[in-house]
């Protein structure tokens, strides 16, 4: 049987729901007592939630990049989130030539549709194998009159933007006649800010009094830079991260719930996950890795909420504790339908399938996880992480056993040399082994605050980053 053929007749339908700068703290089900996801929580209960899974970059569209096309920034060449070559005169498409694994859901017979946020570049053309398209002009906005895109027409949307994508999204699913699988992309933009006045008064009255001891506001980090909004009224603010999330996650309700009134609940995979990570006053800072300068990897911003659920393939109510990364979702995504991938060979990531499947031993040996942000990169395993940063530092240490919250910088330790050693090598070996000279983050001028232009030789003679 030819693929094609396999995917008209009996491959799963897949709704992927991603959202934007949660952390990996903001769901009941990962023991967060004080926000309400009661429908995350039951899509947990129904499949496997993963409790070490890593973005491959801390910021929005380089990691959204590497979830597409399996490869990491300094390949695909997306190092901050993208600002310049959305919508307007001059669009850039940045993964132009680089294949998408929707591209290759496409060839082989599934229907593929985006919901909800893009953020890669071009934002009026579809493209990576898309027919339905209706996304945000550029990455974030106020949820009101919120600038989308449908049709190929710009508009303003004025309703609340996480109902609204929903409703798309719901449209699609009615739309479908069975003749062939699907794929669905719901990409919110809850709950990046902003916060305040910015949502139904309904989800922020259940925080009302909520003590948000889940939200340590520590001292100013000495590196916190003001790329996510500081107040003086935290509480305001965590009031509106946290009706964020519980809007989002009623929203994810009404799609678990028209999939079982449309009767494809059995036949779907859903997958659900965050970009990147987020702090609301986690060590100090308001935001993820481009919450400091220079950028940072600690676990709360380079850590997601991930959970994948299919009832009858994958068991149900179960933790993975697996360390995975973004990059190990292309490969793990197509081994599930039974896709191949060409260039697979070239790519860092592997399938974690058999422990989806809940795969006697099947856990992974010898697991890594590789992170970037520019000219800051980062080596993590169980017991040990290990930040660089180009060419000057400063760079970081820590014993996770002993300090899992990262707290001690062992990088002077004289009984830690040896680690620090071993995994600076480590860490420079592998980047020598994926890194696409051209787009290498290193020789980037990466701030945090935005990609203007194609990295490398493409974007030759031209402003590549720059803050404001």
């Amino acid at each position: 049987m030819d693929q094609s053929t396999q995917a008209r007749s009996g491959q799963p339908n897949i709704v992927f729901i991603l959202t934007d700068d949660q952390g990996p703290w903001a769901l009941g089900c990962a023991g967060n007592s004080e926000i309400k996801t009661p429908h995350l929580d039951r899509l947990a209960a129904s499949g496997m939630r993963f409790s070490n899974f890593f973005c491959t970059s801390p910021v929005c569209s380089p990691a959204r990049a590497s979830l597409l096309t399996g490869r990491i920034p300094s390949q695909h060449g997306v190092h901050d989130w993208i600002r310049g070559g959305n919508v307007g005169e001059r669009t850039i498409q940045y993964l132009e030539g680089q294949t998408g694994y929707t591209e290759i859901l496409a060839e082989n017979g599934y229907v593929c549709g985006l919901s909800g946020k893009w953020h890669l570049g071009d934002s009026i053309v579809p493209q990576k194998g898309f027919t339905h398209w209706y996304v945000h002009q550029t990455g974030g906005s106020a949820y009101y009159d919120a600038p989308m895109i449908r049709d190929g027409v710009c508009i303003e949307e004025p309703g609340y933007l996480t109902d609204v994508i929903t409703e798309d999204a719901l449209q699609f699913l009615e739309e479908r006649d069975g003749s062939s699988p699907f794929y669905l992309s719901v990409h919110y933009t809850a709950p990046h800010s902003p916060w305040i006045d910015s949502h139904p008064k309904e989800y922020l009255d259940l925080y009302e009094d909520c003590a948000f001891e889940s939200c340590p506001q520590e001292p100013k980090h000495p590196w916190s830079i003001k790329t996510a909004p500081w107040s003086d009224d935290q509480t305001e603010n965590l009031k509106g991260y946290f009706a964020a999330v519980t809007a989002m996650d009623h929203n994810v309700g009404r799609i678990i719930d028209k999939l079982d009134q449309l009767g494809l609940r059995e036949q779907t995979l859903i997958c659900f996950m965050s970009d990147n990570g987020f702090n609301c006053g986690h060590h100090g800072i308001w935001g993820k890795g481009n919450g400091t300068f220079p950028q940072n990897m600690f676990d709360t911003s380079v850590k997601v909420p991930a959970i994948f659920s299919q009832p009858g393939r994958i068991p149900q109510g179960k933790v993975c504790d697996e360390l995975v990364s973004g990059y190990d979702f292309m490969p793990t995504l197509l081994a599930y339908v039974g896709l191949d991938h060409p260039e697979a060979a070239g790519l860092p990531g592997s399938s974690f399938l058999p422990s989806l499947l809940g795969e006697e031993g099947a856990g992974r040996e010898d697991v890594v996880i590789f992170d970037e942000y520019g000219p800051v990169r980062m080596i993590r395993t169980r017991e040990w992480k290990y930040v660089h940063r180009y060419p000057y530092g400063p760079h970081e240490l820590y014993n996770l056993t002993n300090d899992p919250d990262e707290r001690i910088n062992l990088i002077d330790a004289p009984e830690a040399q040896e680690q620090r050693t071993a995994m600076k090598a480590r860490l420079e070996q592998w980047f020598l082994r994926y890194v696409d000279p051209g787009r290498d983050g290193t020789k980037e001028g990466v701030t945090g605050f935005g990609q203007l232009e194609l990295a490398g030789p493409a974007g030759e003679g031209r402003v590549t980053y720059q803050e404001g």
